[in-house]
């Protein structure tokens, strides 16, 4: 009895939990999925409208183009950042430490909101260059392209920093002092052996960034404009507003599925699991 217990323990602890989870989440996106070839017109209708009308391949390129671009910009941001988490104690670190964990603590709205107000044309941001006689006119930092990547940016760098901050915290800062030893100046040391090690780190991190990024809806539909529908935006307009069902399963399909493939693969060749502590 005692042995069944402990055989099965584990299972019946989070069995609640995959219970929640089926009700409120697989079961409502299978029937999502299963309405997307439920068309009297046939299985695969919605699927070659996606593929086949520009308009829908323009916003799919949109969205893989924005999510890349901004996991570009987290790395380019969050390498230094992270460095310097891993470098400094005590205050500094805890410091550090915080203000990377503060959006996770502030709603999302909220810091939408927060970005209209720094970058429309009489905000802060433009009114700072405008007394430093560096523009005459508010530069168009909202409503547009500009302003989704700047809030997605924000609201994704913490992703970005946390997977490379645990890389380099295994990393033996003697590495770096054996390199210098052996002749190597500091920023030779630092590009041929620092950055090689942390390469994981920084691949898992982009990665991770870039999946997440493909669902974003609302800094899109608060900072961006007309023109820059994302994926999650044309589906929510097919639920609420044309009530096309069908065609929002399919759509969701698409996002579904290729966020699956690129986990498969950062999970196969990049060790996510390991970032996160699953392994």
């Amino acid at each position: 009895m005692m042995h069944a217990v402990r055989r099965h323990g584990p299972y019946v602890l989070i069995l609640p939990g995959f219970m929640l989870l089926a009700g409120l989440f697989v079961l409502p996106v299978g029937q999502l999925l299963a309405t997307s070839f439920g068309d009297p017109a046939g299985s695969f209708v919605h699927y070659e409208r996606i593929l086949t009308q520009p308009v829908y391949l323009r916003v799919i390129l949109r969205t893989l183009t924005l999510s890349a671009a901004t996991a570009a910009l987290c790395l380019i941001l969050g390498y230094p950042l992270a460095y310097q988490l891993n470098r400094s104690k005590g205050v500094a670190r805890g410091l550090i430490l915080l203000c990377i964990l503060i959006p996770f603590w502030t709603n999302l709205l909220v810091r939408s909101y927060g970005w209209i107000v720094l970058l429309n044309p009489q905000g802060v941001i433009n009114g700072a260059l405008r007394e430093a006689g560096l523009v005459e006119s508010g530069l168009p930092l909202v409503y547009n392209t500009t302003g989704v990547l700047i809030g997605m940016t924000q609201i994704m760098l913490p992703y970005m920093v946390l997977p490379l901050a645990a890389v380099m915290s295994r990393i033996d800062p003697r590495v770096m002092d054996a390199a210098r030893s052996l002749g190597a100046s500091p920023r030779a040391a630092f590009l041929k052996v620092y950055v090689p090690l942390t390469l994981t780190g920084a691949l898992g991190g982009v990665l991770l960034v870039f999946m997440i990024s493909l669902g974003f809806f609302v800094v899109p539909a608060m900072l961006g404009g007309q023109r820059d529908i994302l994926l999650a935006q044309l589906i929510e307009f097919n639920v609420n507003q044309t009530l096309s069902w069908p065609f929002a399963g399919a759509l969701s399909a698409v996002l579904l599925v290729s966020t699956l493939v690129l986990y498969a693969f950062g999970d196969r060749f990049l060790g996510l699991r390991r970032l996160w502590g699953a392994e």
